[in-house]
C-alpha cells in the first residue's frame, strides 16, 4: 500500500516534474507522506514530507530538484509506525561507488532474520527498504549492480521497488507477483510505476509490466533483465478489489472491467428485487453498475461524496476514520426516498463506513437497504503490504454474515464468492487469498 515511481532520461534533466504528476496519480496508494529524489552526474538531492504530494511539494521545490534520473513514493502509515517523517521514502544513501536511492512497496516477512545477518549495521528508521539497503552495502564490493541483485535474492515476502544508482534506474517485483510494478515509455524516456494510471497522467505509453521475480535495469542502452527467478504467482487479489485504480491495467485485463464483472457475478449468485441499484463511493461503485447492467435494475447516484476526504480505511487511527466517515458521505435524498436499494460495496473491513452508509440512507428515507459485498468477508490480517488491521478489528473474523448485517443495520447481506471473484478476474488461479482464507502467498516467518 505505498506507490513507487522512477524515470531514467538521456537529455531530460527536470524528470522531477513528471515524477510529482505520476505521484500524484498514485496519490490513492499512500496519503500519509511523499518523496522525491534525483540524481544528476552523481550528486543525489531528495525533498520529502509529510501529508499529500500537493501538499509537500510546490513549483519552487519541483524547479529545485534537478536530474535525469529520478525515483518517487507515496506512503500509507503501518500501524507500528504512524506519521513519522524520519519513515517517509525515497531512503537516500551513500556508498563508495556512489549514491542510490530506493523506493518500496510491500513488506518483508524475514525482516528478522535479515537484520541477524547485518548484526554491525545500524538502523534509523522502521523501513524495509532501510534493511535492503544495508544489505547491498553488505554485498558490495566493487559493483552496487551485483550488490543489488545479490540484496533482491535474500528478501522473502512481497515487494516492488525502484533503485537510482548515479547512472542508472533499477526496478524489482517480488517472485510471487504480490506487488505490481510495470513498465511505460514517454519519448525516449523510460518510467516505473505501481499502476499504469500514472502513464495515463503523464502521457507515457504502457510497455510491459516487470515480471515476477524480475530485476530489471534501464540505462543508456534501454532496458535489461538482470535476474529473472519467478515462484509460484500469487497476485495480491485485494490490489484488483478494491486499492488499484480502476483505470489501472492489470493482469492483462482493466480493472474496470473485472470489477464490473464482480457486480454481475454478484447478481447471478444472489438474485436480489429492489428498485435502485447505488454503489459506496468511490470503490464501489463500478461493481455497483455491473450489478444494475446484469438485473436490469436502474443504477442511480445515491450517496454524494466530499471529494476533498480521503480514505477512511488507511487513517491510521480509529477515531480519525470515525469523523473522516461523518463528513466524507451525504445521502442523495430524491434517489432513494421510499426505495428498496440494493447497496454495492467492495469490501468490508472495520464495518464504520458501511454501518454509517446504512444508516445514512435510512434516514433519508430509503424503504429497504440491502448490501451486496462484491468479495467474500476479510477474516484475517495482511502482513504482506495490505495495511488491514488486526484481526480483533475485522469485523469479518468476529461475527457471522448474519451478524455483521444487524450489526450495520442492513436488511439483508451477501458477499461475493471466493470462487466468483476470481471467476470475474478472468479465472487465474494465481491470487494470494490469505485475507480472505488464510492461505497466503507467503509464510510468515517466526518472530516477525
Amino acid at each position: 500500500m505505498s506507490g513507487i515511481v522512477g524515470v531514467y532520461s538521456k537529455d531530460n534533466h527536470n524528470v522531477s516534474q513528471t515524477i510529482y504528476y505520476g505521484l500524484y496519480a498514485l496519490q490513492h496508494r499512500g496519503q500519509i507522506s511523499s518523496g522525491i529524489a534525483v540524481n544528476h552526474n552523481g550528486f543525489v538531492d531528495y525533498h520529502k514530507d509529510l501529508g499529500l504530494v500537493n501538499e509537500g511539494f510546490n513549483k519552487e521545490i519541483i524547479d529545485g530538484l534537478v536530474g535525469n534520473i529520478g525515483i518517487g513514493h507515496v506512503r500509507y502509515a503501518q500501524q507500528s509506525e504512524g506519521k513519522n517523517t524520519n519513515n517517509a521514502q525515497p531512503l537516500v544513501a551513500g556508498y563508495k561507488m556512489g549514491p542510490l536511492g530506493l523506493s518500496n512497496d510491500g513488506s518483508l516477512v524475514n525482516v528478522n532474520k535479515l537484520k541477524d545477518k547485518l548484526i554491525y549495521s545500524i538502523f534509523q528508521t522502521d523501513l524495509d527498504g532501510e534493511v535492503v539497503a544495508n544489505l547491498i552495502a553488505y554485498y558490495h564490493e566493487d559493483n552496487i549492480e551485483s550488490a543489488i541483485v545479490k540484496a533482491i535474492a535474500d528478501l522473502d515476502g512481497s515487494y516492488s521497488m525502484v533503485l537510482m544508482t548515479w547512472d542508472k534506474l533499477i526496478g524489482a517485483r517480488d517472485p510471487h507477483g504480490l506487488k505490481p510494478l510495470s513498465i511505460g515509455k514517454y519519448g525516449e524516456d523510460y518510467i516505473l510505476a505501481s499502476e499504469t494510471c500514472a502513464f495515463d497522467t503523464i502521457g507515457a505509453k504502457y510497455i510491459r509490466d516487470v515480471e515476477p521475480g524480475e530485476v530489471v535495469r534501464i540505462d543508456e542502452n534501454g532496458i535489461t533483465t538482470l535476474r529473472h527467478e519467478p515462484k509460484e504467482i500469487r497476485k495480491c487479489l485485494f490490489e484488483f478489489i478494491y486499492f488499484a485504480r480502476p483505470d489501472s491495467g492489470m493482469n492483462n485485463r482493466s480493472l474496470y472491467s473485472i470489477r464490473r464483472a464482480a457486480g454481475r457475478k454478484l447478481f447471478k449468485e444472489f438474485e436480489t428485487e429492489g428498485d435502485v441499484v447505488i454503489g459506496a463511493p468511490d470503490s464501489g461503485t463500478v461493481a455497483a453498475m455491473g450489478y444494475a447492467a446484469e438485473s436490469g435494475i436502474p443504477y442511480k447516484e445515491g450517496i454524494i461524496k466530499n471529494r476533498y476526504v480521503g480514505r477512511t480505511f488507511i487513517e491510521p487511527s480509529q477515531e480519525l476514520r470515525e469523523q473522516g466517515v461523518m463528513i466524507k458521505l451525504n445521502a442523495l435524498r430524491e434517489n432513494v426516498e421510499g426505495k428498496r436499494i440494493v447497496l454495492v460495496d467492495d469490501s468490508i473491513v472495520r464495518g464504520t463506513t458501511i454501518k454509517r452508509t446504512v444508516s445514512m440512507l435510512k434516514n433519508a428515507g430509503a424503504k429497504e437497504i440491502h448490501v451486496r459485498i462484491s468479495c467474500p468477508p476479510v477474516t484475517r490480517t495482511c502482513y504482506l503490504g495490505m495495511d488491514t488491521p488486526s484481526e480483533e478489528s475485522l469485523i469479518g473474523a468476529n461475527m457471522t454474515v448474519e451478524e455483521i448485517r444487524e450489526e450495520i443495520g442492513a436488511d439483508s447481506l451477501y458477499y461475493l464468492s471466493l470462487d466468483g471473484l476470481i471467476e470475474a478476474t478472468g479465472g487465474d488461479k494465481g491470487y494470494c487469498t490469505g485475507c480472505f482464507d488464510g492461505n497466503y502467498a507467503v509464510e510468515k516467518e517466526i518472530g516477525e
